[in-house]
């Protein structure tokens, strides 16, 4: 099992969300690149939150916290898809991206473009703010335009009933709903706890 882990956007939760997943399947963990925090990068957070015995190095570690494209530019280094290769485990793999499917890693690829490239199937986070539903229907477009399979849209925190309906209704049946409790502050043990309550529905 290899699964990107992709969003709506930028600071939605997709690391929390990664870790609960690498602790439910027991998983290897892949980032494949990180722009800025390289004193406490995803994966040390994943190695800090999960029992994960195998965080994979970066492909691309950038100095700046921006957009990979800006932050490669500052550093004179052009990100190349041919750069990136995935893992070669027989453990499950949880693979990371950075912000949503639009991200620019150079000024014509973009974060759909390594989704595409590494030939996984894709997780989508999403959660609930005052556009969401739009963020939301267009990163489930933008997949389906690119026969990228979606199979779990991550509903991260609580949702209204009518957003949830909307988002959840615009996805295909082949697409199964995880659902992750509201974690403010995450530790290992809440991690954890998650993991054990995740429950994995068909719609």
């Amino acid at each position: 099992m290899k699964l990107f882990i992709t969003g709506i956007g930028t600071e939605i939760g997709k690391t929390v969300c990664s870790a609960i997943l690498v602790q439910y399947f027991k998983a290897e963990y892949w980032k494949p690149v990180q722009s800025g925090d390289l004193h406490h990068t995803d994966s040390h957070k994943i190695e800090a939150w999960t029992d994960c015995e195998n965080c994979y190095p970066e492909t691309y570690r950038l100095q700046l916290a921006a957009s990979p494209h800006q932050s490669a530019r500052e550093e004179n280094i052009k990100i190349s898809l041919d750069e990136f290769h995935l893992p070669e485990t027989d453990h499950p793999l949880i693979i990371e991206g950075a912000g949503g499917l639009m991200v620019p890693l150079s000024d014509h690829t973009f974060m759909i473009d390594l989704i595409e490239k590494l030939h996984l199937p894709a997780a989508l986070v999403v959660r609930n703010y005052l556009g969401c539903i739009n963020h939301s229907l267009l990163s489930i477009m933008a997949l389906q335009q690119r026969n990228i399979q979606l199979d779990f849209l991550i509903l991260n925190g609580f949702f209204p009933e009518d957003t949830e309906r909307v988002i959840c209704g615009f996805v295909g049946e082949k697409t199964k709903i995880i659902r992750i409790p509201e974690i403010e502050n995450p530790e290992k043990e809440q991690i954890k706890t998650a993991a054990k309550q995740l429950t994995i529905t068909k719609l």
